[in-house]
C-alpha cells in the first residue's frame, strides 16, 4: 500500500474544488482550500460552507480556507481545480513559493485559448519540474461533496505517484483508477463538456431522447478521433474520463454545460445565462480551442464546431441543427 500524503491544498474553491477538498477531508487529510472571495473564505472557516459555489453542503471541519498561496504552497499534494482559462496565470503565481516535489494534480477539464495546450502542457511550460497528475471522470459537485459513490482515473506516467494519490484520497464512495494516459484523460474531460452543450441544446429546443442519444455517440466519435490523433489509447477514452464522463454530463441537467445548452435552445441568449452564474461552463470556454485542434490534426467533428459556431452567435441554433441534420449519408466507423 503506498503512503498517502498528509496535508492536501486544493487550488481553486469552485464547486468541483470544494468537493475534492471534502473527499481528502473525509479521507482523514488536513486541507487547505485555496479561494479568491472572502465571502467563500470566511464561509468555509467559520460556518462549514461555501456558500457562493457549493450552498446547502455541510463541509467537514478539517476543511480551512486561505486567500495565501504560500499556504497552499505547504501542502504534500496540490489538487488545480482552476478553471482552464486561468489555470496558467494561477500557477505562475504559485511557482515562486513552491517546493518542485510537491506533486500538482490536474483537475480542470479544458483547452486553453490561443495556445490549444493542454492543462499538463501548461504545467509543463509554467513549472517544469513537476511531475504531471490528471484527475478526470464522472461525477457532479454536490453528489461527491455529500458522499454519494462515483469513480475517477488518475493518470500519470509515474505510477507509484498515481498510487499514492489514490491512497491519500481514495474512499469507499471515491473510487480512483490508475491509469497513465495523460492525453486520454485529458482530452476525453474537455471535449465531453463541448458535446454536452449540444445535448442541452437538443434538451431545450424539445428534440426528444433519440436526438440526445445520437450526439452522445457521435460526439464520442468525435473525442475518440481527436484523442486518437493525439495519442491518446482507445481503452482510455471509453473508460471513466472519456466515455464515462460523458454519459454522466449529457444525460442530466445538473451539468453547467448542458443546462447553459438548454438554455441556448430555449432562445436565451449567452450573455444572460452566463451573467446569471458564478460557476464556468468549461464547454463554452474550450469549444474554439478543441475545434482548432481538430483542424491542427486534420480531425472532423462538426458536433463541436456546432456548438463553437452557436457560441461564438456566428451562426443560429436551427442553422447549426439543419447543417448537422443535412450532411451526408456514411458508414457509422467513419
Amino acid at each position: 500500500m503506498s503512503q498517502p500524503y498528509d496535508r492536501v491544498a486544493i487550488l481553486g474553491a469552485g464547486a468541483w474544488g470544494t468537493a475534492l477538498a471534502q473527499v481528502a477531508a473525509a479521507a482523514g487529510r488536513r486541507v487547505i482550500l485555496w479561494a479568491r472571495e472572502r465571502e467563500v473564505i470566511e464561509g468555509v472557516n467559520y460556518r462549514q460552507e461555501n456558500p457562493l459555489f457549493l450552498p446547502g453542503v455541510s463541509l467537514n471541519q478539517a476543511v480551512r480556507a486561505t486567500a495565501d498561496l504560500e499556504d497552499v504552497a505547504k501542502a504534500d499534494l496540490i489538487l488545480a481545480v482552476t478553471p482552464a482559462q486561468h489555470m496558467r496565470g494561477v500557477l505562475r503565481q504559485l511557482r515562486p513559493f513552491l517546493n518542485p516535489r510537491t506533486p500538482v494534480v490536474l483537475c480542470a477539464k479544458g483547452v486553453e485559448r490561443g495556445t490549444l495546450a493542454l492543462m499538463t502542457d501548461v504545467l509543463k511550460e509554467e513549472i517544469p519540474e513537476i511531475a504531471p497528475a490528471v484527475l478526470s471522470g464522472p461525477g457532479f459537485a454536490k453528489d461527491v461533496a455529500r458522499g454519494l459513490p462515483t469513480a475517477t482515473t488518475i493518470a500519470s506516467p509515474d505510477q507509484e505517484l498515481a498510487r499514492r494519490i489514490v491512497a491519500t484520497i481514495g474512499l469507499p464512495t471515491f473510487r480512483p483508477y490508475v491509469a497513465d494516459d495523460l492525453i486520454g484523460a485529458e482530452i476525453g474531460g474537455a471535449v465531453k463538456n463541448v458535446i454536452a452543450i449540444a445535448c442541452g441544446v437538443a434538451e431545450g429546443r424539445r428534440l426528444g431522447d433519440g436526438a440526445r442519444a445520437a450526439l452522445i455517440t457521435r460526439g464520442f466519435a468525435e473525442l475518440t478521433r481527436l484523442g486518437l490523433a493525439m495519442g491518446a489509447r482507445a481503452e482510455t477514452l471509453s473508460g471513466l474520463c472519456g466515455l464515462g464522463d460523458l454519459v454522466l454530463t449529457c444525460a442530466s441537467m445538473t451539468s453547467r454545460n448542458t443546462s447553459l445548452g438548454a438554455a441556448l435552445g430555449e432562445g436565451r441568449a449567452l450573455k444572460d445565462v452566463l451573467a446569471e452564474r458564478r460557476s464556468v461552463a468549461e464547454g463554452a470556454e474550450s469549444a474554439p480551442a478543441v475545434v482548432a485542434l481538430a483542424a491542427k490534426h486534420k480531425v472532423e467533428m462538426p458536433i463541436s464546431a456546432a456548438v463553437d459556431a452557436i457560441v461564438a452567435e456566428r451562426i443560429s441554433i436551427d442553422e447549426a441543427i439543419a447543417a448537422l441534420l443535412s450532411r451526408p449519408f456514411k458508414a457509422e466507423g467513419v
